[in-house]
């Protein structure tokens, strides 16, 4: 392997410790070294890592503004969940706060929550009204052949054995049933030209780097069959460039490190990070026309 940068927690600072972003010189994955282990990382997950509109005073705008950014990842699934001919459920896993899977229930698709975190479970139950279950999809409780669709938005970076998930998600999908998975682009202009300072390789919670070929290869292998791929997000691609630019204006990076700020100084950042993001619209759009953009989102039909 051959080192590409080294860098440390520059969003959240739960850590000063270093580390290493490696690529193998045979297949070209990305990967940080070393890996922590898994008690280690665990302390680089803030406990209010989740967004819990009903605890802020500006829920209701941020919510609004974050159903305006995800409804491109509401349509692209509606599509594939329609596509799968079946009644579903949509198993969304790292649901999060839930409220992705909401809107798709607003849709009227039958929906389910898995998320590791129980602070997650319990934003997605009390604030969105979303079933959600804490575990892993590695020891999942969910039957199998039971889905229509499972979804897995910036999940696979996080893990040690991405493979092991994909194998669930097939056993669980029913015949035909479709698979959506999204990650950070490591081919991506931003990573080109910011290096370490990319808010996509998130060091030290991104073990893994992925380019879409990588990605390509790790669904393939796992059997199912790409069927469509995507390079733009309206949620991730503008303000992952916004973050990398200025993370000390990142709201959830600001809620999480405790940043002290009374309200005028909390809305003027805030309004100083959507202009940024909004300025970094352009860029983005360009890259990802392009098909460079900062993710990569996939569906894939299960293979019979």
């Amino acid at each position: 392997m051959r080192t590409l940068l080294r860098g440390s927690d520059r969003l959240y600072r739960t850590t000063e410790k270093s580390f290493l972003v490696v690529q193998c010189t045979r297949c070209g994955l990305m990967r940080l070294f070393p890996w922590p282990g898994a008690e280690e990382l665990t302390h680089y997950y803030p406990d209010n890592y989740w967004f819990d509109p009903a605890t802020d005073a500006s829920g209701q705008a941020a919510e609004t503004y974050r159903r305006f950014v995800l409804a491109d990842h509401v349509r692209f699934v509606w599509k594939a969940f329609l596509a799968s001919g079946t009644a579903g459920p949509v198993l969304d896993v790292g649901c999060g706060g839930g409220l992705f899977l909401r809107m798709l229930a607003e849709r009227g698709a039958k929906v389910v929550g898995l998320d590791f975190a129980p602070a997650a479970a319990k934003v997605a139950w009390r604030t969105n009204g979303v079933p959600a279950v804490c575990g892993s999809l590695g020891r999942s409780p969910v039957a199998a052949e039971s889905c229509a669709v499972v979804t897995m938005f910036h999940v696979l970076e996080h893990l040690y054995d991405p493979a092991a998930y994909l194998d669930e998600a097939r056993r669980i999908l029913k015949p035909g049933g479709r698979l959506v998975v999204q990650v950070p682009n490591a081919d991506s202009w931003q990573f080109l030209v910011l290096g370490e300072y990319w808010n996509g390789v998130d060091i030290p919670r991104h073990l893994l780097h992925f380019r879409a070929r990588d990605l390509q290869t790790l669904i393939e292998n796992c059997g199912f069959e790409i069927v469509r791929t995507k390079h733009f997000s309206w949620r991730d691609n503008p303000a992952g460039l916004a973050t990398s630019l200025a993370p000390g204006l990142d709201p959830m990076a600001r809620r999480i490190r405790g940043v002290k700020e009374g309200p005028k100084l909390r809305l003027l950042k805030d309004c100083l990070y959507f202009a940024l993001v909004v300025a970094s619209w352009p860029f983005a759009l360009l890259e990802a026309a392009c098909r460079q953009g900062a993710t990569v989102m996939v569906e894939a039909r299960k293979k019979p």
